[in-house]
């Protein structure tokens, strides 16, 4: 399923700093393990990603450090901040009670004059 664009604004940022609070993660591996981690349901290129990751590292949620990898290439690994870690506290906090209403919404009891219209 392809989720639209506007309802990934504000999921992306938040799985990607969840999967950098795991382990330090260069670009491609984080594009790989968000989709590997949500069935797929979400999937980042790297049009998306690095404009993402930018911002991030702007906003002082993540850093950057330049390693060399077993191939011998260079690759930038990303890792959070402090900062980083707070904001991801709060955004999960808030990710649970959006979950939480919207099962309620989508799976509760139809009340009120949608009950007697049947929808």
């Amino acid at each position: 399923m392809q989720i639209e664009r506007e309802l990934l604004k504000g999921v992306l940022p938040l799985a990607v700093l969840k999967l950098l609070n795991r382990r330090a993660m260069y670009g491609y591996e984080l594009v790989t393990e968000v989709a590997k981690q949500s069935a797929d349901v979400l999937r980042l290129g790297q049009s998306t990603l690095y404009p993402l990751l930018y911002n991030l590292e702007s906003q002082g949620l993540i850093e950057g450090k330049w390693q060399a990898a077993d191939n011998g290439r260079d690759r930038k690994y990303y890792h959070l901040t402090d900062k980083g870690k707070k904001r991801l506290e709060r955004d999960l906090s808030q990710w649970e009670a959006l979950v939480r209403g919207m099962s309620q919404l989508v799976a509760g009891p139809a009340q009120g004059r949608w009950a007697d219209a049947g929808i």
